[in-house]
């Protein structure tokens, strides 16, 4: 039993995954632009809107319910669904007759994403090891930009093609994607967190060896993991903690849990990325940049430049740190969409060559800088700091919070740009200030420590006598050992019954 290749499996799953969420923003992007698209369905500024924004609806509805969902029938099982919805979306979409069947179909393509990015990051925030799970709920949004690159350069290549398949057919691929995120599901464990509270705790101990020891149960490091995951569900029971909303708010400790996770749904969707993501060609054309198939080109080489960042922010969140990555990201980014607008104002009906690249390049800065840490951090941060009695509906607010934001602002920056053009982006610029004082004032550091270590910095108690997963994998002996059907005792108990 290869622990690799099952952490090939997750790491694979996860980046298609991402891969699929990414290909749809930047398809929508892409299609927006296009005048076989545009010209199809009649668009005017509402209807633009609405067709860009019902996706983040569905977002939202999904996570009204699929929290309790994913707790109820298991991580993987709530993945396979959610895959299922975006498919049934998919064809809607790319079979749409007129506007009114293509927002029908980007509402339940917006249920099958919201349902992927609440289970997804669930799933693998419990199932990646101590070393993995940085990178591996990271890679989760990365590769949105790979599923970015791929759907600008499709929709780049059906420009070309005269008749309505220029944006049918950038739909019908976007269901590769999903069907590609789930095939391996069937070869990768259910999360340990959850089969351990459901009572299945031979399945935990097992599901943890496959991904961290190559199916050694009595490895130190998974001994060490299984019992801070028994000791902490136990804890959570014993106090009465449920798997429920009202859970958010019983204590001053949740209800801190929720303002971080929440933070970085407002964040992630309220900083000013999403004008860039949806909007890009009415930026691109208040910059002084109007051709078609310059901005298409921009569009790719945007994507590209954003892959690359965001793969440097991931490098970094197990060294320089989750708090620190977001400080600097968030002032940086709020250094240059005060730029964009500055050089909007001045450059955007002009015909200076060297006015409108540099506008270019502050919105290239921002959306990269954006990307060196929101980016890995936007699927990472939240599950850890939530609980597990809390993990999934946390996670539901989460969805419903970013999706909800996802909403407003692509229904309001589009009206916003054409009322007020460069003064959007000051608006918004002020208001990633707050942002950045609320991530300086509030953020608590997770690097290093596992789901169960990290609830002690909010709880103030340990329930492994301060031995730490990082310490074992250093070489630190814990002193465990495995007895009968998944007990953990320590090595002198063992030895005593033994004895007897």
């Amino acid at each position: 039993m290869n622990s690799k290749l099952t952490l090939l499996y997750l790491l694979w799953s996860s980046s298609i995954m991402s891969t699929s969420l990414g290909y749809d923003s930047s398809m929508m992007s892409g299609l927006n632009i296009l005048p076989s698209y545009t010209d199809y369905f009649e668009l005017t500024t509402a209807t633009l809107a609405l067709q860009s924004a019902i996706s983040w609806a569905g977002c939202a509805v999904a996570g009204l319910f699929y929290g309790n969902l994913t707790d109820w029938i298991g991580r993987k099982k709530a993945i396979w669904i959610s895959a299922m919805i975006t498919l049934v979306g998919v064809i809607i979409q790319a079979c749409s007759q007129n506007i009114a069947m293509f927002v029908v179909a980007r509402f339940v393509v917006g249920i099958g994403n919201g349902a992927t990015f609440l289970a997804g990051p669930i799933y693998l925030a419990e199932i990646f090891p101590l070393k993995w799970r940085g990178v591996g709920l990271a890679i989760f949004m990365d590769f949105y930009y790979i599923g970015g690159l791929i759907a600008a350069g499709i929709t780049y290549g059906t420009a070309q093609i005269p008749s309505t398949w220029a944006w049918r057919l950038p739909s019908i691929l976007q269901g590769l994607f999903m069907i590609l995120a789930v095939i391996l599901l069937p070869w990768v464990p259910e999360s340990p967190r959850w089969l351990v509270y459901q009572g299945r705790h031979e399945e935990a101990l097992e599901a943890l060896a496959r991904t961290q020891s190559d199916g050694i149960v009595d490895d130190p490091v998974v001994l060490l993991t299984y019992q801070e995951i028994i000791d902490t569900l136990k804890s959570e029971v014993e106090k009465g903690k449920k798997t429920n909303y009202a859970e958010l708010f019983k204590s001053k400790q949740s209800v801190r849990r929720l303002l971080l996770c929440s933070s970085v749904a407002v964040i992630s969707m309220a900083s000013g990325n999403n004008i860039i993501s949806f909007y890009l060609g009415a930026m691109l054309d208040n910059a002084g940049v109007t051709d078609t198939t310059t901005q298409l080109q921009i569009n790719i080489v945007l994507n590209a430049w954003c892959l690359v960042l965001a793969i440097i922010g991931t490098a970094m969140l197990d060294t320089v740190g989750r708090r620190p990555l977001a400080i600097s990201s968030s002032a940086l980014m709020t250094i240059f969409i005060f730029l964009v607008g500055a050089l909007t104002k001045i450059y955007g009906e002009s015909d200076n060559a060297s006015g409108i690249y540099g506008t270019v390049a502050c919105i290239f800065l921002f959306q990269g800088f954006y990307s060196l840490g929101w980016t890995p951090l936007a699927m990472l941060y939240p599950p850890e700091v939530l609980n597990y009695s809390i993990r999934s509906v946390g996670m539901g607010i989460y969805t419903v919070m970013a999706n909800g934001l996802g909403v407003l602002v692509t229904m309001a920056f589009p009206i916003a740009l054409e009322a007020i053009g460069w003064q959007t982006y000051m608006i918004n610029g002020a208001w990633d200030v707050l942002q950045l004082v609320y991530v300086v004032l509030c953020w608590v550091e997770t690097k290093g420590k596992t789901l169960e270590e990290i609830d002690e910095l909010f709880e103030g108690s340990s329930t492994t006598n301060g031995i730490h997963v990082q310490d074992v994998i250093e070489g630190r002996d814990p002193g465990l050992a495995i007895k009968g059907d998944g007990v953990v005792v320590t090595k002198d108990a063992a030895r005593s019954a033994e004895e007897i």
